[in-house]
């Protein structure tokens, strides 16, 4: 699990924060109440962490099972949250959500807004780097967070503003294309590395 490490776990929350993005959701989550689609703030934010944490420990083993290092899916991941990143700053549709489902709570919120592709990778790129303890805590923070914006939409999105989020989305978006950039960097030189002892 390593050791609690202050500056581990706000690198960790920053970065979580930055990908699952639920400021950026409030319009989405808005327009999704205007279309009658009821969203459980309790059920979403309990599933949405449960799948993340369930993905944290079993991850790995999953990487073992298809013979993948976390190094790899590290170089992997920081191309998901690059392109995460551009739809944030070019205001594009990269991950499109053609789900069958019709509930809300689950489809879009839980999965792929808050629990998806890019909340995964990261939760596993991250481990490359922190101590477990720093990002299971950095995660929780994330959940309680998601919980309050939930319960909150509607007044969030009075205070901010449309404008307000749209340049808190930017902003984010900016954050993740630096950490996507340090990830691969970070992750393909040991990966160089590694092969390099293979020769």
């Amino acid at each position: 699990m390593g050791t609690l490490n202050f500056q581990e776990l706000i690198s960790a929350f920053i970065v979580l924060f930055a990908v699952i993005d639920i400021i950026g959701a409030v319009p989405i989550i808005l327009d999704l109440k205007q279309k009658g689609r009821a969203v459980n703030a309790v059920q979403a934010t309990l599933i949405a962490a449960a799948l993340l944490l369930g993905f944290f420990f079993a991850g790995d083993m999953m990487l073992k099972l298809f013979q993948v290092d976390i190094a790899s899916f590290a170089v992997a991941g920081a191309f998901v949250i690059f392109l995460m990143s551009l739809e944030m700053i070019l205001d594009i549709e990269i991950f499109k959500n053609t789900g069958p489902i019709k509930e809300a709570t689950l489809v879009p919120l839980v999965f792929p807004l808050l629990a998806g592709a890019g909340s995964f990778t990261t939760l596993l790129s991250l481990r490359a780097e922190y101590a477990s303890i720093n990002i299971i805590i950095a995660l929780l923070l994330n959940m309680v967070w998601v919980y309050i914006v939930l319960k909150m939409t509607d007044r969030i999105e009075r205070i901010l503003g449309k404008g307000g989020i749209y340049i808190i989305r930017k902003f984010f978006g900016i954050i993740l294309l630096a950490i996507s950039a340090r990830l691969f960097t970070a992750n393909i030189t040991s990966l160089i590395d590694q092969f390099q002892q293979l020769k």
